[in-house]
Formats: structure tokens, C-alpha cells, sequence
């Protein structure tokens, strides 16, 4: 249930921040008077809105205006990313050249979008789990990764020993209550001393299978001992080129369940960062034509990324009420490609073959850009 509050509150949140970047500064609705000076820049009002800076003429100060404006900033984003996402996903070309060549009112703008997008995806891995298995809370794994290897497995060989007594012990007293009765004989006591026991038991199990997730987060299988032991031996080796990297690199090889999870609950904080590592990329695609610049190149990119991160999203739900992992596997493969492959062509309106090797050149950037964000945020984490 926390979850799913947390979750709500995260796509809230997201949609209130798009909607504060989708309105371009403006403010929210009021009466306007049509006359006087605009409260925020002092130009002489001319209308409903100060031409200057777009504040409302006439400012309520009551509670009610501030629910106003929170309903107002949920339901203006809604009505917008309805008109586009869907040209998001069908004709991402169209899309982008449409809102560079100026049509901004009808549609979210690339920033809000992707801040939404984002917040999206982090409440739908609260919402449907990620390296944590869906019948554990965060609670029971967090309250048990900072504590040794040797003591985890310790203290799961004696919860399993006291599950395993309690269990022979209530089955014990079932037993007894089956036999007082048949023979007529009140068995309220040992009844109930038996359904303690069950309950006493089954917070056994959730201790044991919290142990259990965090052992195999901290690193308990074989893989981790297996590299330990290699890189104790100089068999396995790590040479990037820089001793800070390689150092920081082994830490995380050395308990790589353990930090996927802390990439998974950190690196939607950085990316953002994708957006400047990939204008480089596209600009080597088109640095030769003169109509386009900087500016459509980050338009481009930013809603890429967006639709990939609500692709992300898409498909974990799909995989959370049970869709084959083939299905899965198929759409992370072909989707992709596809998509920048039709951005392409729309956005800036070239042949298929151009758009055909241009689409390879971008996957084989976003490896490296993917390797740099990554290496950035080994660095933070690590």
C-alpha cells in the first residue's frame, strides 16, 4: 500500500514539474482587470494576461486558488500528452518537426515530457518491483544489505532451524487437538497455542525470505565468490586505463547484484545527463546541412529519450501481469531501431536509406553514450 501511495505520488509530482517547464514561465489563470500595472514586471496591463511577461492581471490569495492551480496544472498536462503521445509512438518525425517548426501550445514540450516520463518510470519499479522480488518489502532486504556476508548466511541457517521446530511443534498440537476432539474433550487451549505458533511461523518465512533476497544482493552466489577468488589469484584482471575506474569497477564486480540495485534506485536522478552526451552524436549525422542546428538536435533527442523511457515502462507492466518474456525480448530488439528509424526520416526529412544507416549510427552511439552515463554513474555510486 506505501508503494503504491510512493508510486502515485511520483507520477504526480512528475506531471505537476512538467506542467511548471510546459507553461514557458506563464502564470496560472485569473480575472483580469485590463488596466493598471502587471504585479511582476510593472509593464502597463493591456488585456487579460501582461503582455510582457504573460502573468494574470488579477491574482486570487485564498486557498482555493492554490487547489485551482494544482487541478488546473494536472488536467492542462493531461489534455496535452494525449495529443502527444500518441504521435509520439506512431509518427515521432512529424512530432518533433512540428514543435521546431513552432506548434507548442498543442503539445507537451520535450523537457516536460521527458521529466514526466521519468517519474513514471521510478513509480511504475515501486509499483511492480524490480531486483527485489515482488513478496518482499524494501524494509525487510534494506534492513539486512549492510550487514557481512558470513552473518547473513548465519543468521539464515538459525531462522531456518526455528522454522523448522516451530512447524514440528504446531503440527504436534494439531495432532493433540484432533485427538481431544474425537474423545469429546475441550481442546480450546491447545488450539489456540497451535494457531500461534502458525502466525509465529509465518513471520519466520518473511524473515527468511528477506535473508535470503539480501544475501543474494550482497553478493552470495557463486559468480561473486568466483571473481573474488580470481582476482585474489591475478587471473582476472581490469585495466580501463584509469586506477580510479579499474578500482571503482572490481568494487561493483565484487557485489554486482548489490549494485544494480543501487543503479536501479539512483540512475533515473541522472538522466538528464543522456540528453548532452547524445548531442554530439546527431550532430556528426548532420553537421554538413545548414538547416538544422543545435536547438532541433536536442528536440530530437529529448523526445527520443522520452519514448524510450515510456517504452520502458510499457513493457514492465506488460511483463508484471505475465506476457511472455519472448514477446519482451522482441520489443526491446525491434523497437528501438524502428522508432528512430521513422524519427528520422520525419524529423528531418530524409530518404529511407539515409534514415536506414543513420539509425545504425545512432544505436552504435547510444553503446557509447550508454557507456559514458554509465561510467558517470559509477562514479557517483561506486
Amino acid at each position: 500500500m506505501q508503494a503504491g501511495f510512493e508510486a502515485a505520488g511520483d507520477v504526480a509530482t512528475g506531471t505537476l514539474i512538467g506542467h511548471a517547464f510546459d507553461t514557458g514561465g506563464h502564470a496560472a489563470h485569473g480575472e483580469a482587470h485590463g488596466h493598471g500595472r502587471c504585479l511582476n514586471c510593472q509593464a502597463t496591463l493591456q488585456g487579460d494576461f501582461c503582455h510582457a511577461c504573460g502573468q494574470a492581471a488579477h491574482l486570487h490569495r485564498t486557498l482555493w486558488s492554490i487547489v485551482h492551480d494544482v487541478l488546473h496544472g494536472v488536467y492542462h498536462f493531461e489534455g496535452k500528452i494525449w495529443t502527444t503521445l500518441p504521435l509520439l509512438f506512431t509518427k515521432p518525425g512529424s512530432l518533433t518537426r512540428r514543435y521546431i517548426a513552432g506548434e507548442r501550445v498543442k503539445f507537451v514540450s520535450p523537457l516536460a515530457l521527458f521529466l514526466f516520463s521519468v517519474f513514471l518510470m521510478v513509480a511504475t519499479f515501486e509499483t511492480v518491483g524490480g531486483i527485489v522480488s515482488p513478496g518482499v518489502s524494501d524494509k525487510e532486504v534494506n534492513g539486512h544489505i549492510g550487514e557481512p556476508l558470513p552473518n547473513l548466511r548465519k543468521k539464515l541457517a538459525t531462522e531456518q532451524a526455528r522454522l523448522a521446530a516451530t512447524r514440528a511443534e504446531q503440527k504436534t498440537l494439531e495432532q493433540q487437538v484432533e485427538r481431544l476432539d474425537s474423545t469429546g474433550q475441550d481442546s480450546r487451549t491447545v488450539e489456540a497455542r497451535a494457531e500461534a505458533l502458525d502466525r509465529q511461523g509465518d513471520k519466520i518465512e518473511e524473515e527468511i525470505d528477506g535473508l535470503k533476497t539480501a544475501i543474494n544482493l550482497v553478493g552470495g552466489g557463486d559468480f561473486e565468490q568466483g571473481f573474488k577468488d580470481g582476482m585474489s589469484k591475478g587471473n582476472l584482471q581490469i585495466h580501463t586505463g584509469s586506477s580510479d575506474l579499474d578500482k571503482r569497477i572490481k568494487k561493483a564486480a565484487e557485489n554486482p547484484k548489490l549494485f544494480f540495485y543501487k543503479l536501479q534506485s539512483s540512475a533515473y536522478k541522472y538522466s538528464w545527463m543522456l540528453v548532452p552526451i547524445s548531442l554530439p552524436f546527431i550532430w556528426l549525422l548532420f553537421f554538413w546541412r545548414r538547416d538544422v542546428g543545435p536547438y532541433d538536435h536536442a528536440i530530437f533527442a529529448i523526445y527520443s529519450l522520452s519514448a524510450m523511457t515510456l517504452g520502458v515502462v510499457a513493457l514492465s507492466l506488460l511483463a508484471a501481469v505475465g506476457v511472455p518474456g519472448p514477446v519482451i525480448a522482441t520489443a526491446v530488439v525491434l523497437g528501438p531501431p524502428l522508432h528512430i528509424y521513422k524519427q528520422l526520416r520525419g524529423a528531418y526529412r530524409i530518404g529511407r536509406f539515409s534514415a536506414a544507416w543513420r539509425t545504425v549510427a545512432l544505436l552504435l552511439s547510444a553503446l557509447i553514450a550508454s557507456s559514458l552515463f554509465f561510467v558517470a554513474i559509477l562514479n557517483v555510486i561506486a
